[in-house]
């Protein structure tokens, strides 16, 4: 824990005290536009080449999952962050769990949409799933994304009434950098320096359990490949505003990994053959085990990167997230 209380302390100074750096902080990457580089398609396009037959899972909009697009769940200044809604239309009002779904993208590019057939498949399993926005490094530089995923968590419980969610069951789910964020929200909860001050600043942002599909763990870990800005800027570097030389200790203070302890919640891994993809899950895991907290690791052998959005991959990773949960929430 002291570790951990260290790498607090650092990520204060290196993100209030920019002056103090050895390189000021760029702000190249804040172009204000949107980058649109990683789509499904895009992805599929470039998965294909290796994996020919593969298909991209549609949208089935089911009469009997309602969805509600573009609710506002955070507004400041002239910004307003939206997410959307899948529930399953039922007379019965039991509440149920929550999933937010977080997209990849390198927290550059992606969209919330990519995901929603995954919410359209897990609402009709019974839960109440949310995908919603957040900042990109085009907008804003680490750590306005977590800010806004725990202004979305905490928006969540607030709204529990009215969507019929079981505040004591709510699921951080994410892909790629989604999934960095998703594991980044299972080890911080409710830690102050990362809640922001916008938005349901009364309301909690803990949750009970967290499903990580090939996010990052770590920044620094010997196996990881973030930070490679040898042939262009990597996402990370954009993201952080700095290589990873330059500000190292920043890096390594925005890991999950760096904060992982007994208050942590359950885990489920779901991951493709790209080893560096789960960097660090082992030290991770172990840490996890110590502490007697639940995790669970499901690797496709063979499966690229992007593999949730595809089938063959896509019915296995839901029914592998169904079982977690079903295990988690009893």
């Amino acid at each position: 824990m002291k570790a951990r209380l260290f790498l607090y302390i650092l990520l204060v100074y290196f993100t209030t005290n920019k002056s103090n750096t050895a390189a000021a902080q760029s702000v190249a990457g804040l172009t204000g536009k949107a980058d649109t580089s990683f789509t499904t398609y895009s992805a599929f396009i470039s998965t294909q080449k290796k994996f020919p037959d593969i298909t991209i899972v549609p949208e089935t909009h089911s009469e009997f999952v309602q969805e509600l697009k573009n609710i506002p769940y955070c507004s400041f200044s002239n910004r307003v962050l939206k997410t959307d809604v899948f529930y399953t239309v039922s007379e019965k009002r039991i509440d149920r769990p929550a999933i937010l779904i977080i997209h990849g993208g390198g927290w550059r590019s992606g969209n919330r949409s990519q995901h929603y057939p995954l919410a359209e498949r897990l609402a009709a399993a019974g839960y109440v799933c949310f995908t919603p926005e957040y900042r990109l490094s085009t907008e804003a530089l680490f750590p306005a994304a977590v800010y806004d995923i725990k202004a979305a968590i905490r928006w969540v419980r607030k709204n529990a009434m009215q969507y019929h969610i079981d505040t004591a069951k709510i699921v951080v789910l994410g892909f790629s950098a989604g999934g960095e964020l998703a594991a980044f929200m299972g080890t911080t909860p409710n830690m102050p320096l990362f809640e922001g001050t916008a938005c349901d600043t009364d309301m909690r942002s803990n949750v009970n359990a967290v499903i990580d599909i090939d996010g990052t763990l770590s920044f620094v870990h010997p196996d990881s490949r973030e930070g490679d800005d040898s042939k262009r800027i990597s996402a990370a570097t954009n993201w952080f505003g700095y290589p990873k030389k330059e500000n190292i200790k920043l890096w390594e203070a925005a890991s999950p990994l760096s904060y992982v302890n007994g208050n942590t919640a359950p885990t489920l891994f779901i991951n493709s053959a790209v080893a560096a993809m789960h960097a660090g899950r082992e030290d991770y895991i172990k840490i996890l085990t110590e502490h007697h907290i639940y995790s669970e690791v499901k690797e496709f052998e063979g499966a690229p990167h992007a593999f949730c959005l595809f089938d063959p991959w896509f019915e296995p990773t839901v029914q592998c997230i169904l079982s977690f949960l079903k295990k988690v929430f009893p």
